[in-house]
């Protein structure tokens, strides 16, 4: 039988942006003495000559590694978010961006697969296509993206940001617990839409042998605590392409369009504007991302460009999934989305 969440959520993670908005608990700056702690590991793993993936124990940082933890906590049991500000960027090359970036991913936990690419370390940048293409991903593109969970139900994502825009892409976050309770409010009728399964596209990223949709619900629970999986409303128009029987119903294009309106509303959603060198976790189970469109500079050297993780969390840290959840988080427990492809 579905569980589904009848009663007002009240949990940590359940927050209305403007409410949050300058609150400490998702801001973290750095201190010198970390900054330190990472440049002296960044220079361990430069003089040990590794490369992306190494481990956590390659890049030792003992006192930020504790604060870390207690980081970790704030996304998988608090607020849902962390923003880490202070990395003196201008200090860095790209490749050092990257090798610090990673050795604070893990960790926070291990980093798996994001596409059929078999990319660990993923790049947000515009690659010239379009959400029109079943094959594109929203992270190849430099449209706004409507808010969504990312496609496996991994634990943590997180982004650090290399160079921003010429200008927009402003990122937007929302608490699905705090969606739901309006849902609850103003349109009960549409979470039982949203607790059944919906087909969704795979977008070319199917493991070998499996078929190219899956089933899942936007919205699971269990043990009375909320996962949401509203996948980018792209694989759910595109997975039509096979078959006629795989279309979105009425009741779940409504279900849909009224989870946006919610999403969106200035009085639920929290902005942020992204500064070179920031680093932010999200809980992929309770916390909702959106993007605006953005103009990006002409020089490809300054194009706007984030990295991705992808990181499935600790034992600890881990929140318990509905059954049908379950089953997709095997892929997660298997390292991610299976590599079918080489990186283009």
């Amino acid at each position: 039988m579905v569980e589904i969440i009848r009663d007002e959520i009240r949990s940590p993670d359940c927050w209305v942006g403007p409410e949050i908005q300058d609150d400490p608990r998702w801001f973290y700056q750095l201190e010198d003495d970390e900054i330190a702690e990472l440049d002296a590991a960044l220079q361990a793993v430069r003089k040990a000559g590794l490369g992306i993936p190494f481990r956590a124990d390659d890049f030792p940082i003992p006192s930020f590694g504790a604060r870390l933890e207690d980081l970790t906590s704030r996304v998988t049991d608090g607020l849902g978010v962390i923003l880490i500000r202070g990395l003196p960027r201008e200090r860095y090359s790209n490749e050092d961006c990257a090798l610090i970036y990673w050795g604070i991913g893990v960790h926070m936990g291990r980093p798996v697969s994001q596409n059929s690419r078999g990319h660990l370390l993923g790049h947000v940048t515009d690659e010239g296509k379009t959400l029109s293409d079943p094959n594109a991903r929203g992270y190849q593109t430099r449209n706004k993206l409507d808010f969504h969970c990312d496609q496996l139900p991994v634990d943590l994502l997180g982004l650090f940001c290399l160079r921003t825009a010429k200008s927009g892409g402003a990122s937007y976050l929302v608490s699905a617990p705090a969606v739901h309770n309006v849902l609850r409010a103003e349109r009960p009728d549409l979470l039982e839409v949203l607790y059944q399964p919906f087909h969704i596209d795979w977008r070319g990223d199917h493991p070998d042998g499996e078929q190219p949709w899956y089933d899942c619900p936007m919205l699971s629970a269990r043990d009375g605590r909320l996962a949401a999986r509203v996948t980018n409303r792209s694989f759910m128009e595109s997975v039509s392409r096979y078959g006629q029987e795989l279309t979105l119903t009425d009741a779940q294009r409504e279900a849909l369009d009224v989870f946006q309106e919610i999403s969106n509303r200035q009085e639920l959603r929290l902005q942020m504007h992204f500064e070179e060198g920031d680093m932010q976790f999200i809980n992929n189970h309770t916390v909702l991302h959106a993007r605006e469109a953005y103009e990006d500079h002409d020089d490809p050297a300054l194009k706007r460009h984030l990295l991705r993780m992808w990181i499935a969390a600790g034992e600890q840290h881990r929140r318990k999934l509905a059954p049908i959840l379950d089953e997709r988080y095997r892929y997660v427990e298997m390292g991610g989305i299976p590599k079918t492809r080489e990186a283009a």
